[in-house]
């Protein structure tokens, strides 16, 4: 009884001896644990593009044909086309932020939040009052919509990986069809070496 008695309390202390250890570090931080896209690699890919998007003669020539209007940006479809879960939602966000806040074109509402402003609207109509109702059929149409994709090359010998990441984003005329800026960012290259399978 006292044999069990000493196993089972080093049990009990080996089970609370293992809990997560949690460090904070700055959101600044480069942290590579797996190999995998990750958070410092959304923000070498958005600084690029956007200062690309940003700094294009063929944007600024855009911009001065509207006069006092700010061109209006939709976003699409940005796909991810790589061997691995990546969010985009969080690359157009970021895209997205910056641009606005640059003051050189504004976004308008796409998807799902679009769906869900469309339904309020309607819902305003039965039931708000009338002076504070939202009018249908009163968006602000969009004149450009930002598309994209993800694509890795997977090169993999051995217990050695290489990952390159494509990252291209586009912004067309939604009248014309024509692309009024496209750029591609593949400065993400990574080698991951796995510990070899012991025998």
């Amino acid at each position: 009884m006292k044999k069990f008695f000493v196993i089972f309390t080093a049990v009990l202390m080996s089970a609370c001896a293992s809990t997560a250890g949690v460090t904070r570090v700055s959101s600044g931080t480069q942290i590579d644990l797996s190999g995998y896209w990750n958070d410092t690699d959304v923000r070498i890919i958005c600084r690029s593009l956007i200062d690309s998007c940003l700094n294009s003669p063929r944007v600024d020539q855009a911009i001065r044909a509207r006069g006092t209007r700010t061109p209006v940006v939709i976003i699409g479809r940005f796909r991810n086309d790589s061997d691995e879960h990546i969010d985009t939602e969080i690359i157009t966000s970021m895209m997205r932020t910056t641009i606005i806040n640059s003051g050189k074109l504004e976004f308008v509402a796409g998807g799902e939040t679009r769906d869900a402003i469309r339904a309020e609207r309607e819902d305003q109509l039965s039931y708000a009052s009338e002076d504070t109702a939202s009018s249908l059929a009163n968006e602000t149409g969009a004149d450009f919509m930002l598309t994209g994709s993800v694509k890795t090359i997977v090169d993999r010998e051995g217990n050695q990986t290489v990952r390159t990441y494509f990252v291209t984003a586009e912004l067309i005329n939604i009248e014309t069809n024509t692309i009024l800026w496209t750029d591609q960012n593949s400065e993400i290259k990574k080698v991951i070496v796995r510990p070899r399978n012991r025998l």
